[in-house]
């Protein structure tokens, strides 16, 4: 019997839908595990939990077998840089060129992550869709 994914904790992802929600254009579906906000074809922000060691390429780039729910976003130049480096809650995973991670927890600043999945979905979305962004 295969064993059940995780998933990640309701208010965490009405959290991240309500962000979402704002920005034109875009669906929620259900990823592989977890859940993602997509604009065209591009995921501009995924929520992972990751419990009891899984998913493994999660663990190892969080540094953390779980608890833990992981928001992957896209990023670039300057800022991409700093949240590289900047330590917890950020990190880099090794899996897609300008992708940064971030553990979501309760101190996580949501005004911050409301800028971090703009500016994403700004970075995948068509021109026409981010002339409609009115950015934090």
């Amino acid at each position: 019997m295969a064993k059940q994914r995780p998933t990640v904790p309701e208010p965490i992802v009405d959290r991240l839908r309500s962000i979402c929600a704002g920005l034109p254009a875009v669906h929620e579906e259900q990823a592989w595990t977890g859940v993602r906000w997509v604009t065209g074809k591009q995921t501009f922000a995924h929520i992972v939990q990751i419990s009891d060691g899984w998913p493994p390429a999660y663990c190892r780039a969080a540094g953390t077998d779980g608890p833990a729910s992981v928001l992957t976003f896209q990023s670039s130049g300057d800022e991409l840089y700093a949240l590289g480096n900047v330590g917890q809650p950020f990190f880099r995973p090794p899996w897609r060129p300008g992708i940064v991670a971030m553990l979501v927890h309760d101190a996580t600043h949501w005004d911050e992550v409301q800028e971090l999945l703009t500016e994403s979905f700004c970075l995948l979305a068509s021109k026409r869709l981010v002339e409609r962004v009115n950015r934090p």
